[in-house]
């Protein structure tokens, strides 16, 4: 059996792409909603320590590397049925923009917020402040980062369907 190099992109990028919308779904159907019911200062205390804990080499691989692979599929898949080419260019598209653009420029400026913040200075009317900036902009933006790693995922499975 030889390697093919075009199904090898393809497959990775679903792969990553099915992780990441996994793990957005996970983060909006679990995590969020359970710490959400915490008190103020133990909300935010476990934000940072998440955001922390998650910026690694796997996580950012996984997380990232679609935006390049999926342009790469669709690149390599150009001249293939168009049903497939554009699944995998709008798989690509939908998912630089609703992960790499919304995270960069919505949810990650909210993480630096609450990471330059010592939490332990904050009065409790402060915290609620804080919380009440930090939580649902970030939730609302994330719950875009799911909507589309999701919908990306989709169209990947469609395109591969129709291949040949």
């Amino acid at each position: 059996m030889e390697f093919n190099f075009k199904l090898s992109v393809l497959l990775i990028g679903i792969l990553f792409t099915g992780l990441t919308a996994g793990l957005c779904f996970t983060w909006s159907n679990a995590i969020t909603p359970g710490i959400g019911r915490l008190d103020d200062l133990t909300f935010l205390r476990s934000f940072q320590a998440m955001n922390r804990a998650i910026i690694n080499p796997s996580f950012l691989a996984v997380f990232f590397m679609p935006a390049l692979l999926l342009f790469a599929n669709a690149y390599l898949y150009r001249n293939a049925d168009p049903k497939v080419f554009w699944s995998f260019l709008i798989a690509a598209i939908l998912f630089f923009v609703g992960i790499g653009l919304i995270t960069v420029f919505k949810n990650v400026p909210l993480n630096e917020l609450l990471e330059h913040t010592v939490l332990e200075e904050l009065t409790d009317i402060r915290l609620k402040e804080l919380r009440t900036k930090f939580e649902a902009p970030w939730n609302r933006w994330h719950m875009m980062r799911t909507i589309s790693s999701t919908t990306a995922f989709l169209l990947l499975i469609i395109g591969l369907i129709y291949t040949k």
